[in-house]
């Protein structure tokens, strides 16, 4: 299960949730927290040095650019989370019943994602864009029906390792329904491998976005985002730097909160990648005061 106390121990991961809970909120309550409305233009503020008003300063329209960055967090962080929580819902239902009931089912699962995963992700979703037509809703689509295939062969690992555990079978020899095996016993020793996994995707499925939006596939203007924030400011990358700097700065930091939290995550719920971290902290501990004394020797 999963060791929090291991978790929150791990300074760089208590950072990194830290920034991830705070970023979170500001794109909730972006309303309230941010100081503009990130639509409005002032062309009398066109490319306007940062100031006590606009902490970030103002973009080539005049908006501010700060408020833009907070309301970015929606379509660059929050929606991104919604279509991840979509896509596990449905590769772990797909992957609870291949696992769990085997034969003929996980058969013809296992070939649709086969299928499915023959298609590389990039040219899945150029293709439901080329015929949805761009747009944040269609990239989300495309992410869902892109990824959910590889999430469902994952947990139906997962939870075939677990239904040949002896407290199924004795469970199945009492006559429990399989509804609430899978509920009570398989789903909560699965959950630990489906947080690693969809924490780990949610960097790259961050940066897929952000990299859609920044080539004029996703959101579209007047509406904020950051790759779109990115792709704004490229026209004056030289003379104006800073107006990239922001939403780069925004992408940067977001992606490896979700990496170094990724990798805590998966260290506290696997105790035998807990021990081999101990271990090579030990060794190299133990080797630097070996190279100490030798110097002082």
């Amino acid at each position: 299960m999963i060791r929090l106390n291991h978790l929150f121990k791990d300074k760089v991961a208590a950072i990194s949730l830290s920034i991830l809970t705070l970023t979170m909120l500001a794109g909730l309550l972006a309303p309230w927290v941010a100081p503009h409305d990130p639509e409005e233009v002032h062309m009398e503020l066109r490319f306007a040095s940062a100031s006590w008003e606009y902490l970030l300063g103002n973009d080539h329209l005049g908006r501010c650019i700060l408020s833009r960055l907070i309301y970015g967090i929606r379509p660059s962080v929050l929606w991104v989370l919604f279509a991840l929580a979509v896509t596990i819902l449905f590769g772990g239902v797909a992957g609870f019943i291949a696992g769990y009931f085997r034969g003929k089912i996980d058969a013809i699962l296992m070939r649709v994602c086969d299928i499915m995963l023959s298609f590389p992700g990039y040219v899945m979703t150029l293709a439901v864009i080329g015929i949805l037509g761009v747009g944040l809703e269609n990239i989300l689509i495309a992410f869902i029906l892109s990824k959910w295939a590889w999430f469902a062969r994952i947990i139906r690992t997962s939870v075939m390792q677990f239904s040949e555990s002896e407290y199924v079978k004795f469970s199945k020899a009492l006559g429990v329904k399989d509804s609430k095996i899978m509920v009570n016993h398989v789903l909560p020793v699965a959950i630990p491998d489906i947080a690693v996994i969809a924490s780990s995707s949610f960097g790259s499925m961050i940066l897929q976005i952000s990299g859609f939006s920044f080539l004029g596939l996703g959101i579209q203007a007047p509406h904020a985002e950051w790759g779109m924030m990115l792709n704004e400011a490229r026209e004056v990358m030289f003379s104006r730097p800073e107006l990239m700097l922001a939403p780069g700065l925004a992408i940067i930091v977001t992606v490896s909160a979700v990496n170094f939290l990724s990798d805590a995550l998966q260290v506290a719920l696997d105790p035998k990648l807990m021990t081999s971290k101990r271990v090579t902290t030990g060794y190299a501990i133990g080797s630097a005061a070996r190279l100490k004394e030798r110097e002082v020797a």
